[in-house]
């Protein structure tokens, strides 16, 4: 496994057993301790209980991986979600600032309406067409407004991997059951290994804590996520191509491309999801794995 040093002290990992968490726990580099938060016995909605909990633990740098993210549920339940993805984060920032530590808090794709036709870049207008993707937005606003100096918001799509329910897993599982398969084809996006954004995640705190000389801030807001682009059918059909080539049990015969419309849902999705990740890029000098390598190897590995 990559190891990425650069950057020591105490973490606290809030969201710490959902899918990005446990992989964060699992590629923790040498010099940093981790201390983990998670419901039940850790509600970020709650300033008094996180206020009290870091107190304790005096974190140097605290990772949000916790989020409301049933997207069409948000719909019926925006409160709960703004809760959650809003006010739970506007806590995290406060702290964070009282004790003079770095947040990073992980973000959406959802918060653009997906309309443009260019990959988006983070100066680009923001403008979500969901409650998910509204929400998802107050918590970076509350983040900005916070007055907190020192955080990163790596905004991600389409985000797979170990430990929780994802699409590549949903399309393995249909595929073993079903012969033929129906799939958005008119949605674009980039595919991301939870892998391959838990080691961004500490490449850029690396960076943070050894600044090259007369170099700017490191801090803000980045765009994460494989390189390359597909829809969630050529994603679906790579899928299964690869699983046919490890020999997994798969019945599937035929996928076919369907529209959005044909698949209606409560909230809706951005057409195009694609990021613009040169501001990482030059910010951390590391090369963005293709989506299809990241596919391979999750896997491979799986």
């Amino acid at each position: 496994m990559e190891i990425i040093s650069g950057t020591k002290g105490c973490v606290a990992l809030v969201g710490a057993n959902g899918m990005l968490g446990r992989m964060i726990q699992s590629l923790l580099p040498a010099g940093l301790k981790l201390t983990c938060y998670d419901l039940p016995d850790f509600d970020m909605t709650d300033r008094e209980q996180v206020s009290a909990a870091f107190s304790v633990s005096r974190p140097d740098i605290v990772i949000n991986c916790a989020a409301y993210t049933a997207v069409d549920a948000c719909e019926e339940l925006e409160e709960l979600a703004t809760r959650v993805n809003a006010f739970g984060v506007a806590h995290l920032a406060w702290v964070s600032r009282e004790l003079g530590a770095t947040l990073v808090h992980i973000s959406t794709d959802y918060v653009f309406s997906g309309e443009q036709e260019r990959p988006y870049r983070e100066d680009d207008a923001t403008g979500p067409v969901s409650a998910y993707g509204r929400s998802k937005l107050k918590g970076e606003q509350a983040i900005l407004e916070s007055g907190l100096g020192k955080f990163f918001i790596i905004r991600t799509s389409w985000l797979y991997g170990p430990w929780g329910g994802n699409f590549v897993e949903t399309v393995l599982r249909l595929a073993a059951e079903r012969q033929e398969l129906r799939i958005v084809a008119d949605q674009i996006g980039s595919p991301t290994y939870t892998s391959d954004l838990g080691k961004a995640i500490f490449r850029l705190l690396a960076v943070a804590a050894n600044p090259r000389p007369a170099a700017t801030s490191s801090y803000g807001i980045y765009h994460f996520a494989s390189e390359g682009c597909c829809s969630w059918y050529e994603f679906a059909c790579a899928i299964v191509a690869e699983g046919r080539r490890l020999e997994l049990p798969l019945k599937v015969r035929e996928i076919h491309p369907i529209s959005t419309d044909d698949y209606p849902l409560p909230a809706r999705r951005p057409a195009n999801s694609v990021f613009d990740k040169g501001k990482y890029k030059t910010a951390t000098g590391a090369v963005v794995p293709d989506w299809r390598e990241s596919l391979v190897r999750y896997l491979a590995a799986r």
